[in-house]
């Protein structure tokens, strides 16, 4: 299976479906229509993103990061972090939790 058939862009949205799901940790797959994106944040584990279509702007601790597809970037746990879609985009977000 297609990592980029697993969701479908729905206009003015953000899809997720989990695809794992563990006691340390989950994997989900996301696809941001264009302008989509999440407010600062933070999150007590790790979180692991691999843009898989399109391109996005993720900022950590107030720094912009451009992650087009292909591309990963880590979101440190505790770290205050947003996403801004540049485009529409597909990403693989792989949290990891410390037991």
């Amino acid at each position: 299976t297609s990592a980029t058939g697993l969701v479908d862009y729905q206009p003015g949205s953000i899809v997720s479906r989990e695809i794992l799901k563990k006691s340390t940790g989950k994997v989900t797959v996301f696809a941001f229509d264009e302008h989509e994106g999440l407010s600062e944040h933070t999150s007590p584990f790790d979180a692991l993103v691999h843009v898989i279509e399109g391109a996005v702007e993720i900022s950590i601790s107030g720094k912009p990061h451009k992650v087009s597809a292909g591309e990963l970037i880590l979101m440190p746990a505790n770290q205050p972090h947003a996403l801004k879609a540049l485009s529409r985009f597909k990403m693989i977000l792989t949290m990891i939790r410390e037991k």
